[in-house]
């Protein structure tokens, strides 16, 4: 991938470079689904989580488990969850926008001192459309989704998934490649200077087809 579109990738709403993976092993939970489409999404966990050699853990020191998933059939459903807006205290104005907007879905991270991803919150409202989906599908292009602070262009045109010819769903090459180099812990896990997009760029093409 060239500088250009990297850094692309990692342009926030605002036109600032903004770029962080995890800082630490993930702990998640899943809430609002059955048993077997929580092991769909602990698949899709441990496949991006290895492919990037991210540590996974029961249990986070400082909040229990920082990677929340939440599935939901209405929006309304956060505002009654007990005690989730002390967690998430942005929920009383989240909710009506969420709403008013009519999302499907919307991810939230926390960030440590040092910038990197501290905690993340996948919220899914499963309206018809998306309940059509693969479930294997749906949660690992979440799951991608949740590995960095990608921009609002990174996937506005392009899914994260390529299709094969027997019908399976799986990551696509060039962004298999930028994420093990986003990973690469020769980099900084959080910067906002676009010049690390230049350093990325190189190390895309040492990886492709490996």
């Amino acid at each position: 991938m060239t500088p250009q579109e990297i850094e692309d990738m990692f342009t926030n709403a605002t036109g600032e470079f903004a770029f962080a993976r995890w800082g630490r092993p993930i702990a998640p939970v899943v809430f609002g689904v059955d048993d077997a489409s929580v092991a769909v999404v602990k698949s899709a966990i441990e496949a991006t989580t290895s492919l990037v050699k991210l540590d996974t853990a029961e249990t986070d020191p400082e909040l229990g488990s920082n990677f929340m998933w939440f599935f939901l059939r209405d929006w309304q459903e956060l505002l009654d969850t007990p005690d989730l807006n002390q967690l998430i205290p942005e929920l009383a104005n989240l909710v009506p926008r969420l709403k008013a907007g009519k999302a499907t879905s919307y991810r939230m991270f926390r960030y440590d001192n040092d910038g990197a991803i501290q905690a993340c919150f996948v919220f899914l409202r499963m309206d018809k459309t998306m309940a059509a989906l693969p479930a294997e599908e749906l949660a690992l292009s979440q799951m991608v989704q949740s590995l960095l602070t990608w921009g609002p262009k990174a996937f506005a045109t392009k899914s994260p998934l390529a299709r094969l010819e027997n019908g399976t769903s799986v990551l696509r090459p060039d962004l298999t490649s930028l994420l093990r180099v986003a990973y690469d812990r020769v980099l900084p896990a959080a910067s906002t200077d676009p010049i690390l997009a230049m350093r990325m760029s190189p190390r895309t093409e040492l990886l492709d087809g490996t």
